[in-house]
């Protein structure tokens, strides 16, 4: 049996960091993040980037609305750069080392992490921005991808989630998974997950960090948002996007499992791509140590696998379409 060989960590980066430096100020309270009110009622929707420091795809999409002068026509619309000291150490001849300073971001949205003891740049940028993600109906979470895959929308299992991600249309995937064993994700705060509650979080993965195309996925995710909420005209939405990409009709996965490396030295037996469908149930497609990792169930669509898996990380997320009337 072949493994294949962890790929090296060498990407081309087509695209370039905006300038941020302008935004820095902010008027909501909290440095580098701006809030605007409309004239008529309506939701608080946040627009977060950078939660990843060298996702600039986000960025790219925060920047462009900010320069446009975007306005809401309802509700409250905030938007800004999260980590924006790893953003500050990206460089495009070694792109994969500023994703964070002290740890990821992205897995430390708890309520005993947020009030805790424990210090670092990253929970300390968290707590800051605390305030506003607790003031938010809805947080777009803009991110992207390692490793090449379709552009997807993840969420939680609650139907207004499934919901609101399967209305934006951009990107056409909407996955629905329970999060990382190591650490809760901004979608994953206890506002959005809440069974009985109306707060809704979204993570936009567009595409591969640093391709040419990516931008445009994040864009447009962005704008499908706000001109569902009814925050922008459509008219708005061309000006700012004139060549949106071209979306098929949303389709809904949900895991069933999520593949958690036990070992430092998980493979994939088989070349992997996100969005690959693997037909048959039981088939192998890595191994973790000794230990098989094979398809739960037949039609098995991988979602983000990492090609560089360290224990204790998520791996690959398997899941099903789920069958929409």
């Amino acid at each position: 049996m072949t493994l294949l060989r962890p790929p090296e960590l060498r990407f081309p980066v087509e695209i370039t960091p905006p300038d941020i430096a302008p935004w820095r100020a902010g008027n909501s309270g909290v440095p580098y993040f701006w809030s605007y009110a409309g004239p008529e009622p309506g939701p608080h929707v946040l627009l977060v980037s950078l939660m990843h420091g060298n996702e600039l795809c986000g960025a790219i999409t925060i920047d462009t609305l900010l320069r446009a002068g975007v306005r809401p026509l309802r509700g409250r619309l905030t938007m800004g750069f999260a980590n924006v000291d790893a953003f500050s150490r990206f460089d495009p001849s070694e792109p994969t080392t500023s994703r964070f300073v002290d740890e990821d971001m992205n897995r430390i949205w708890s309520a005993a992490e947020l009030e805790g003891d424990r210090q670092s740049t990253e929970l300390a940028r968290a707590r800051a921005m605390r305030p506003l993600v607790d003031r938010a109906d809805i947080v777009l979470d803009l991110h992207s991808m390692l490793w090449e895959s379709v552009p997807l929308i993840l969420c939680g299992p609650q139907p207004r989630t499934e919901a609101l991600a399967l209305s934006l249309g951009a990107p056409a995937l909407v996955v629905v998974d329970q999060g990382h064993a190591n650490g809760p994700r901004l979608i994953d705060y206890a506002r959005f997950v809440a069974a009985d509650g109306t707060a809704t979080g979204l993570l936009v993965e567009s595409g591969q960090h640093w391709r040419r195309e990516t931008p445009a996925v994040s864009l447009a995710a962005a704008l499908s948002l706000l001109l569902g909420q009814g925050m922008i005209a459509p008219e708005a939405a061309r000006a700012l996007q004139p060549a949106a990409p071209a979306f098929t009709r949303p389709r809904l996965a949900r895991v069933t499992r999520t593949i958690t490396a036990k070992t430092s030295s998980f493979a994939f037996v088989r070349e992997v791509h996100g969005g690959d469908m693997i037909e048959r149930r039981n088939t192998l497609i890595a191994l973790d140590g000794d230990a098989e990792v094979r398809t739960p169930h037949d039609h098995c669509l991988l979602v983000m696998p990492s090609l560089r898996t360290s224990k204790g990380h998520t791996a690959v997320r398997l899941a099903r379409f789920i069958a929409r009337g």
